[in-house]
């Protein structure tokens, strides 16, 4: 049996917060059972540039399926992986107990509308 959750005070200032933050842990003051996925549609998608190696024949058999798709080998490649990760994400959702009860994550990309 997990143990009710403590009160979270009041803060005078931003200060007095980040201090007592720094000094406990939010597990302690919030129920994890009742958790779930949010999303933020409000929120601006941010990118970052990463520099990665791939097998040039990798590369080459990319260009070949992108053209046949019509889209850009970098935009699938982008597909691909968010496809892929978000597999894996609900693989580990369906196996953490913590998140028992909780709404599935959405994919990469996807909008509630």
């Amino acid at each position: 049996m997990t143990a009710k959750p403590k009160k979270i005070p009041t803060f005078k200032n931003e200060d007095e917060e980040r201090d007592f933050w720094g000094e406990h842990s939010a597990l302690d003051y919030f129920d994890l059972s009742t958790a779930r996925w949010m999303t933020f549609p409000n929120l601006k998608r941010t990118t970052k540039s990463i520099s990665i190696r791939l097998p040039e024949s990798l590369i080459d058999d990319l260009k070949v399926l992108a053209n046949k798709m019509d889209v850009p080998y970098q935009s699938l490649i982008k597909m691909y992986l968010a496809r892929d990760v978000a597999m894996e994400r609900r693989a580990i959702f369906a196996q953490d107990k913590h998140l028992a009860g909780a709404e599935e994550p959405k994919e990469y990309g996807k909008s509630d509308s």
